[in-house]
């Protein structure tokens, strides 16, 4: 079955983006495909020059590791290492040194008020404070894009608020680019465009 058709989309640097539609219209599909997680069957994605499509398996994973951030709706830590330690792992994934990873995921974990927080394990976390760490763990190799696939989903209003008020303070703060699939109409509102998808094609705002 075909799901996405004749998608033609440029997104630009430092650009908050919303992709929205209803449910099974092709969003996360999309996402995927934008982050190198899914293969198109035709067509390009080139992302800052590069055409992926081009990439072997391994020169992909690496162009992933280094330029792409995921956010999920779950956060996906792995619940047997601290805060601390799931925030290094993308950073000893791209062979930086311990210190170094370590050095940067304290740092980013204290710029989002964990610093109490590293050494706890995600069953030791709120709600609010995984999606947070989750967020450093994106950040840590500095990426220049940044896909969130509902990442305030789970949350409740208080720290969906902040977690909304975090995504654009990180564009003002790291000039990166944010790629948000979301339901939610009030972060649809605040970002710099919305992508509108309805059974896989796209209605550009």
């Amino acid at each position: 079955m075909q799901v996405l058709k004749g998608i033609d989309l440029h997104v630009s640097a430092e650009e908050v983006v919303v992709i929205a539609g209803p449910s099974g219209a092709g969003k996360t599909t999309l996402l995927q495909i934008i982050g190198t997680l899914d293969t198109p069957d035709s067509g390009q994605i080139i992302l800052h020059g590069i055409d992926i499509g081009k990439l072997n398996e391994k020169e992909l994973s690496i162009f992933r590791n280094r330029n792409i951030g995921f956010i999920f709706q779950f956060h996906q830590l792995l619940p047997e290492f601290s805060a601390l330690e799931n925030v290094m792992i993308p950073a000893l994934i791209a062979n930086k040194k311990v210190g170094t990873a370590e050095k940067k995921a304290s740092e980013l974990l204290s710029f989002l008020n964990l610093s109490d927080r590293m050494l706890h394990k995600p069953a030791e976390l709120s709600g609010g404070e995984k999606q947070r760490v989750a967020v450093a763990r994106a950040l840590v190799n500095e990426p220049q894009v940044i896909l969130a696939d509902e990442p305030s989903g789970s949350l409740d209003s208080k720290n969906k608020d902040e977690l909304h008020n975090l995504l654009f303070d990180l564009r003002n703060k790291f000039g990166q680019t944010i790629v948000v699939v979301t339901h939610d109409t009030e972060l649809a509102q605040r970002s710099d465009r919305i992508i509108r998808i309805y059974d896989g094609k796209v209605n550009l705002n």
